[in-house]
C-alpha cells in the first residue's frame, strides 16, 4: 500500500465508525449531555493510538493484542460504571465481553512473548503509516465488534429478560468453549518438537481448518442476540457487529492470511492438500466433500 491509500484507509475506518457511533448513540443514556455510547466507543481508538506511539518508536508489536483486550474491558467497565441504571441484561453482556477479552488477550500476549515476535508485523512495524493503519484498525475492531452489546448496555430502552438472553448466552458459551479448546489444542501441538514444521489436523482442527475463528464468530453472534430486544431505531445499525467479525476473520486478518502462509509452507505436501480438500474452512461439517 502507498501512503495515500493508507491515509484514505484510516479515514475510511474512522468514517464508518463515526456512522455507527451516530446510530448507536440514538437512544443512549447520556453523561453531561454526551451519549454514553459515544464515550465508550472512543475508548478503543484512544488506547490504540496512545500505545501505537511507543510501539512504533520501539519497533515492537508485543502490546497490540493486549491493548485490544484492555480496550474491551475498559469500555464495558466504563459503560457499567457510568450507566444510570445498569440492568441484568447489560451486566451479563459486560461480564461475557470481559471474560472473553481477558482470556484471549492473555493467551495472545503469552504466545507472542514465547515466540519472541508476531510474524504478521515483521514488515508492518517498520513503516509508520502502515503500522498506524493497523493500530487504527485495531481500535475500529474493538468498537465495531462490540457495538451491538454496547448499544444494549447504554440504551435507555430496557426489556425483561427472555429467550433472547438464553439463546444468546448458549451461543456465547458454545463459541467460547470452541475457541478455548481449539487454541489449547494448537498450543499443545506446537509444544512438541516433532510438530515444529507440521500442521495440526487433530481434535477440533479435524472438523474445521479454523475452529478458533468459528468459535469467535459464534460467541459474538451470541452477544448480538442478547442485545437485540433492546435496540430501537438507528441502533439496529449496530447489528453489523457479528458480520464485521466474520468479514475481518475470514477476509482480512485471519483465514486468508493463514491459508496463504500455509500454502507457502506446505503447498507441495500431498497430506496438506488432502487436508484442505477434505476439511471445511470454517464451519464444521459444512463444505466437506
Amino acid at each position: 500500500m502507498d501512503i495515500l491509500k493508507l491515509i484514505l484507509g484510516i479515514l475510511l475506518i474512522l468514517l464508518i465508525s463515526a456512522g455507527i457511533i451516530f446510530a448507536g448513540s440514538q437512544g443512549s443514556t447520556t453523561v453531561s449531555r454526551i451519549p454514553l455510547f459515544l464515550l465508550c466507543a472512543s475508548v478503543g481508538f484512544i488506547l490504540h493510538w496512545l500505545v501505537f506511539i511507543p510501539s512504533y518508536l520501539l519497533q515492537t508489536e508485543h502490546y497490540f493484542d493486549v491493548t485490544g483486550s484492555f480496550s474491551y474491558i475498559l469500555a464495558v467497565t466504563l459503560a457499567a460504571y457510568l450507566s444510570p441504571a445498569l440492568v441484568l441484561r447489560g451486566l451479563i453482556i459486560c461480564v461475557l465481553i470481559a471474560i472473553w477479552a481477558a482470556r484471549l488477550g492473555t493467551f495472545l500476549f503469552m504466545r507472542v512473548k514465547r515466540a519472541g515476535r508476531d510474524t504478521r508485523f515483521t514488515e508492518i512495524k517498520t513503516q509508520f503509516w502502515r503500522f498506524l493503519f493497523t493500530w487504527t484498525l485495531g481500535g475500529g475492531w474493538v468498537f465495531i465488534t462490540m457495538a451491538a452489546g454496547l448499544a444494549a448496555i447504554t440504551s435507555e430502552t430496557q426489556k425483561p429478560l427472555g429467550m433472547f438472553v438464553i439463546v444468546g448466552v448458549l451461543l456465547w458459551m458454545i463459541g467460547f468453549g470452541i475457541e478455548v479448546i481449539a487454541d489449547r489444542q494448537k498450543s499443545q501441538f506446537r509444544l512438541r518438537a516433532e510438530n515444529m514444521d507440521n500442521f495440526i489436523t487433530t481434535g477440533l482442527w479435524s472438523y474445521s481448518r479454523h475452529p478458533n475463528y468459528f468459535g469467535e464468530i459464534l460467541l459474538w453472534l451470541g452477544i448480538t442476540v442478547i442485545a437485540l430486544p433492546t435496540l430501537v431505531g438507528w441502533q439496529f445499525v449496530t447489528l453489523i457487529s457479528p458480520l464485521f467479525v466474520a468479514f475481518l476473520l475470514v477476509r482480512v486478518s485471519g483465514v486468508n492470511l493463514l491459508e496463504a502462509q500455509g500454502q507457502e509452507r506446505w503447498g507441495a505436501n500431498p497430506s496438506y492438500q488432502h487436508y484442505l480438500a477434505n476439511t471445511p474452512t470454517l464451519v464444521p461439517f459444512i463444505g466437506r466433500p
